[in-house]
């Protein structure tokens, strides 16, 4: 008997990337078992016929990890899920891949793979680009490489054995509310540190992150979860110091930097604020990634 392996998808605002994501799933070489689909609203899968891709739609409040949650209640009967952000376009033998990863290595708790682009470190691809770069993968010669250990899952593909997660009775941190930035790093944390297991990368996990800025939050929202979310992770020992302080160093210098002459695709100046923001919250005590919410 093969592994049960469900794909969940959390979905706000980009019904149209969504069908496509879900026609890709439904050409894979290795079909999914189950389909999962959380919407805040019936408008987030406008145009779509669940049952031509043998999905199930469960509503959820609105939140990453809340509906991410909202998906793991699904699928108590299941060995595996993989999580695809709705604007990740997964190449036709991504879920061959997990099944043979997860079978082959018994310790593996989390398998990530690997991004042919990702837009989310610009503008964003359209899907007609994404398309494009699956298809010339497709055609060109596959060059396999040996699985890598990493810290932590990137969480538009990552894959998780279940049995684990309900035996610990483990979830996404409905605290990291929104878009839950960062929330692929304190469960890949939480995760590890309950099971002492590993995290892969594999190249054979392949697919494009279009990255796309529909149904993303306000920047002055973002700015404030780039320091009161890793602060938050830290202090629960799911992210290790000097990433900590890497992210911190990276994200305000960089909203520093160009704020006087922001990329078109990000509000610099709303980041920067935001991040200020978070910082006079920790100088009171106050700083929490739900203060998101009142901003």
């Amino acid at each position: 008997m093969g592994l049960k392996i469900a794909v969940g998808i959390a979905s706000v605002g980009r019904p149209q990337i969504l069908k496509v994501t879900l026609e890709l799933l439904a050409r894979q070489s290795r079909r999914p078992d189950r389909i999962v689909v959380c919407p805040v609203s019936p408008a987030d899968i406008e145009g779509i016929n669940p049952a031509d891709f043998d999905a199930i739609i469960t509503l959820s409040n609105q939140g990453l990890t809340v509906q991410r949650n909202a998906i793991l209640a699904q699928l108590r009967d299941f060995d595996v899920v993989v999580f695809f952000d709705d604007d990740f376009l997964p190449d036709g033998g991504y879920l061959h891949e997990v099944e043979r990863a997860f079978e082959t290595d018994t310790n593996l708790v989390i398998a990530t793979g690997v991004l042919l682009a990702d837009g989310a470190r610009s503008a964003g691809l359209t899907v007609a680009e994404g398309l494009a770069m699956l298809n010339s993968a497709r055609m060109a010669a596959r060059v396999a490489t040996e699985p890598s250990i990493t810290m932590a899952a990137y969480g538009c593909n990552m894959a998780i054995r279940l049995a684990p997660v309900y035996e610990h009775d483990l979830r996404f941190d409905p605290n990291l509310p929104l878009y839950s930035w960062l929330e692929d790093w304190d469960f890949s944390g939480q995760i590890v540190k309950a099971t002492g297991g590993v995290i892969v990368r594999y190249s054979g996990m392949r697919g494009v992150h279009l990255g796309s800025k529909n149904g993303k939050q306000l920047g002055v929202r973002l700015g404030y979860s780039q320091v009161a979310n890793p602060i938050y992770i830290a202090r629960k020992g799911n992210l290790p110091k000097h990433r900590l302080y890497g992210l911190l160093r990276r994200n305000v210098l960089a909203n520093l930097a160009r704020c006087a002459v922001p990329e078109p695709h990000i509000d610099r100046l709303g980041r920067l604020r935001g991040n200020a923001l978070a910082f006079l919250d920790l100088m009171r005590g106050q700083c929490h990634p739900r203060e998101i919410e009142k901003l």
